[in-house]
């Protein structure tokens, strides 16, 4: 394997949210790296481990490129995307920390938080990882847990959270609002008929909240993944069983005070409240009339969020 830094100040982990846990792990690093003067490299995987050696996948929170424009703006320098298949799955610790750690990436430090595990079967602990380090030439440093009075921040916290329409306890576990972004489509336009058009997000690879409406604010993204704001909004996230025939779940935001043709940008939504539960109305005046509600108290639930 080539080396492509050197030296550095590496953080291995999965890294999906990139949760408060996760930030205190990169701001170790790089605080570390500037007292050494290192380069800070973030080691993640793609796809999954468990995609290859578990049960499967579990929803992503923030895709590869989304989770590179977090870290790098905690200061990371780099971001190395080590494809895990069922070859690397293999790759025992000794391998792991040689080829990977030491020499593709130089590593001199090396942080990770107290449950890592690494190599064929999980088999390396924190300390065959110290061992190892004392070896190749790389320090352990260990990143402390990290929690509130619910418990430890994980992604497994911020998916279930995310997964109920428990908002709260999203954003105090990313230490942001969760995002979700893709590109606006055609739908069959019914919302400019009464007064409220709708953005129609398609080709979303982030967890989908529990069906509802949601207050969100909403960014567009150029070729490059840089994000311009747009403006406040108001999200439903289900299957419209007012005007909609059929199960198909879909993804629409009414933007506020916004004119423009959006078909074909990329737009990133944050969801910032939950509004209530989607449900269906007895015509379309029942429904013009709680668009309207919804649209009010987003705008207020958005108020008080930026305040």
């Amino acid at each position: 394997m080539r080396r492509t830094l050197n030296p550095s100040a590496v953080i291995v982990g999965n890294f999906d949210g990139v949760h408060k846990g996760h930030q205190r792990a990169a701001t170790m690093a790089v605080e570390t790296a500037r007292e050494r003067g290192l380069t800070t490299a973030l080691v993640t995987f793609q796809p999954h481990p468990a995609a290859v050696v578990g049960a499967g996948a579990p929803p992503v929170l923030t895709p590869p490129e989304r989770k590179a424009e977090l870290v790098m703006g905690l200061g990371v320098d780099r971001v190395f995307e080590q494809r895990f298949d069922s070859a690397f799955a293999l790759w025992k610790p000794e391998r792991f920390a040689a080829d990977l750690l030491e020499k593709a990436l130089g590593a001199r430090v090396v942080v990770v938080g107290e449950n890592f595990r690494f190599g064929a079967q999980r088999g390396g602990d924190l300390a065959c990882l110290r061992d190892l380090g004392l070896a190749l030439g790389f320090e352990v440093l260990v990143c402390p847990l990290t929690q509130d009075a619910r418990g430890p921040f994980s992604s497994t916290r911020a998916r279930t959270a995310v997964q109920r329409g428990d908002l709260e306890d999203a954003q105090a576990t990313l230490g942001r609002p969760h995002a979700i972004a893709g590109r606006v489509v055609r739908g069959d336009q019914r919302g400019r008929t009464i007064g409220f058009p709708t953005a129609n997000l398609d080709e979303v690879v982030e967890l989908l909240p529990r069906d509802g409406v949601y207050a969100v604010t909403v960014d567009e993204l150029d070729a490059a993944g840089e994000a311009t704001a747009l403006g406040g909004g108001v999200m439903n996230v289900g299957v419209r069983p007012t005007v909609a025939h059929g199960l198909r779940r879909t993804v629409e935001t009414h933007l506020f005070d916004l004119d423009a043709d959006l078909y074909g940008r990329r737009l990133r939504a944050h969801l910032v409240r939950r509004l209530r539960d989607e449900r269906r109305f007895d015509g379309l005046e029942a429904l013009m009339a709680q668009i309207a509600e919804d649209a009010r108290l987003a705008r207020e639930a958005l108020a008080a969020h930026s305040a």
